[in-house]
């Protein structure tokens, strides 16, 4: 079965779907695709990372474009090279998930995510590839590979520049990398704003990446800013494009607390620009604490693609999702887990403790999120059976709560997020709405 573009790149086992002849016609297809003279390639730590990057290099090369190799770099810190230069890039990177997968995803030229049209072409072009196999040069042109050998530092002076002020002085800050592509640079980058710096999770083995640490599990960070006296922890993901917070009591702060900081901050310095753009993900809690402010909400399937495009349409310079990801479109193109912290650090700093700031900003509605696997996940969208069921849920949740099915775009999972009031109600619709799905689409058959 051929790899399809998800909700954030295409993506599957290291060596297993995502092979180097893969990752070889992927290179291919977007110089093909784009017809563009130079292309920009980064990626994570993985220990698959290195013989794919090296792939999708020489396919671009023999396609006839100028590969310039960034190396080990966050996803944010291509984007942000691609808006400097106007070259689009490739990023080798399976972001949040385990080390055993990868992924490959592609940035434009301007440093954003590709239209829809340009991915669906670049996909039939990566289909065509692996089908034929390698093939002649490009209309004579000759491709090359030259190796970046500043491409992180040029990133973290970018991002130095980005934070604005004021300054970090006084403020104690854990960073964890989640053994990640911002391993090597973001403790830097908070230790030249000034901030005393504890780094965590940021010893890459080309397994260990978001293994236990990082914005899929802050507990790490949690016990360290506790552990240390920290003022704030900042949890990144494998490609550093997402940030979890973490205050001086431990206490856990996700990007619907963090929307709504930020959201209401800039609400009061009449800097916020409109509304705010959230996805469906988001807990009814925050939806509430913005009504209650007067700030308008756009909501949005799940994905940053889906905030970065609403964003663009609304004209408004914040969105952002649950799971980390916020787009400052007045400072960067895409969602910056690094910048994120840093942006966070400078309103703790100028305004006081996050506690304080987020004491009483946001009641979250009790969520409970499941990963249904099943045979098809495909299916979900024609399962009527589920969507009878869903229906009916949400007519006795009423305001009190909200559903969400969907299909995973990167596994074979449909995802259901229920939130309610009542606890009791809250496991007895979960409960319920996945014994429906597992009826109509059939349980996974293999590992999951």
């Amino acid at each position: 079965m051929p790899l399809v573009f998800g909700t954030d790149g295409v993506r599957g086992r290291a060596d297993a779907e995502l092979t180097p002849e893969v990752a070889f016609a992927f290179g291919r297809a977007v110089v093909a695709t784009l017809d563009v003279p130079t292309l920009l390639v980064g990626r994570d730590t993985r220990e698959s990372g290195p013989v794919l990057a090296a792939a999708v290099c020489a396919g671009a090369a023999a396609e006839g474009a100028l590969v310039r190799d960034l190396g080990v770099i966050p996803t944010p810190g291509v984007a942000a090279h691609c808006a400097a230069t106007g070259a689009p890039g490739v990023v080798v990177s399976a972001s949040h998930n385990p080390f055993f997968d990868n992924g490959l995803k592609v940035v434009g030229r301007d440093g954003r995510k590709l239209p829809t049209a340009d991915e669906a072409a670049v996909e039939a072009a990566l289909s065509v590839g692996i089908a034929a196999g390698a093939s002649r040069p490009r209309d004579g042109r000759k491709g090359g590979v030259e190796v970046v050998g500043d491409a992180t530092a040029w990133y973290a002076a970018w991002l130095v520049n980005a934070a604005g002020t004021p300054s970090l002085e006084g403020m104690h800050v854990v960073v964890d990398c989640a053994h990640g592509a911002a391993s090597a640079i973001a403790p830097g980058v908070f230790a030249a704003r000034g901030a005393r710096v504890t780094a965590i999770g940021n010893d890459p083995d080309g397994r260990n990446i978001n293994d236990k640490v990082g914005s899929t599990a802050p507990q790490a960070l949690a016990n360290a800013v506790v552990d240390v006296g920290a003022d704030l922890g900042v949890a990144l993901d494998g490609d550093a494009d997402r940030c979890i917070a973490v205050d001086a009591t431990g206490r856990v702060l996700d990007g619907d607390w963090l929307l709504a900081l930020f959201a209401t901050d800039r609400q009061r310095c009449g800097t916020l620009g409109g509304g705010v753009v959230v996805t469906v993900m988001s807990n009814l809690g925050l939806h509430r604490t913005l009504a209650a402010a007067g700030i308008e909400v756009h909501e949005v399937p799940v994905g940053d693609r889906h905030v970065a495009d609403a964003l663009a349409r609304t004209g408004w310079t914040l969105g952002g999702e649950q799971s980390g990801h916020l787009v400052f479109t007045d400072v960067a193109t895409t969602g910056d887990g690094v910048l994120t912290g840093l942006l966070l650090a400078a309103l703790v700093a100028e305004r006081g403790p996050l506690t304080s700031l987020t004491d009483g900003l946001l009641t979250p509605v009790p969520q409970v999120l499941v990963n249904v696997a099943v045979a098809d996940a495909g299916a979900l969208a024609d399962a009527i059976t589920v969507w009878a069921e869903v229906a009916a849920v949400r007519d006795e949740l009423g305001d009190r709560g909200r559903v969400v099915l969907r299909a995973s775009g990167t596994e074979p999972l449909v995802r259901v997020m229920v939130e309610a009031e009542d606890e009791a109600q809250l496991r007895y619709v979960v409960d319920r709405l996945q014994t429906t799905v597992l009826q109509a689409l059939g349980p996974a058959t293999g590992p999951g």
